[in-house]
């Protein structure tokens, strides 16, 4: 991680156990936030007033099911600031992105990756200059995004997973969008060879997706509806 031309911080709501992360260019003090939480917006939101930064994009992964997004609560404090989501999410945005589309932050490049399985929508951030991705819930630590709801499919996970985020060079660092066990980043090189779920062949990856029997999420029916709407209540 470059820190002379790299702002970097890597926050924690407990509720959801996600991480919100601030991403900011050291010499035009640009920044963007990634997956930010509506009752964590104004701590964000004033970390970034004594960072010094600029908020231009708010970055969502994906239309989250187990919290409303902090874009809007965001959007009010910094007008500046456009929320993005992928084009396949199907929900409501001021910047719908391509498969492969750039975003400039200053000096930085970001790159969305559209990485879906999760949902449809899901798409992970590649910051390939600092060696840096962060894979929504697509790639977790030593674990995946469920697939039995809001679109999920095994196969198309694991195939995206491969194709866009476990293909880039094995230095680069994943940062994920949620951990329940306290891990905080992995790497490529890992997460391929640890992964007890994407080490699988794929068919007896997609058999297991079919047998987690997880609890349904405790904040979808409050959280999605908002999510299309860009976290709006």
């Amino acid at each position: 991680m470059n820190t002379s031309t790299l702002v970097f911080r890597q926050l924690f709501e407990k509720t959801s156990s996600t991480y919100t992360y601030i991403i900011g260019c050291a010499v035009t003090r640009k920044a963007a936030i990634i997956d930010p939480v509506l009752e964590t917006a104004e701590r964000d939101a004033k970390l970034i007033d004594q960072l010094g930064l600029e908020l231009e994009f708010g970055l969502n992964t994906h239309v989250h099911a187990d919290h409303i997004t902090g874009t809007a609560t965001l959007s009010k404090i910094f007008p500046s600031m456009r929320a993005c989501l992928s084009d396949k999410s199907g929900a409501k945005a001021d910047r719908l992105l391509a498969n492969g589309e750039m975003l400039r932050i200053g000096k930085l490049e970001v790159q969305c990756r559209h990485t879906p399985g999760h949902t449809d929508g899901c798409c992970s951030y590649v910051l390939s200059s600092e060696g840096i991705v962060f894979t929504g819930d697509a790639l977790l630590f030593r674990g995946c995004g469920r697939t039995d709801f809001q679109q999920g499919d095994a196969g198309r996970l694991y195939d995206s997973v491969w194709k866009e985020i476990l293909s880039l060079p094995d230095h680069c660092t994943l940062f994920p969008a949620h951990d329940y066990n306290g891990h905080m980043s992995s790497t490529v090189r890992e997460e391929k060879q640890f992964n007890p779920r994407l080490t699988l062949p794929k068919a007896d990856f997609i058999e297991f997706m079919a047998n987690l029997n997880l609890a349904y999420p405790k904040q979808i029916d409050r959280a999605l509806p908002a999510n299309l709407k860009n976290g709006e209540l």
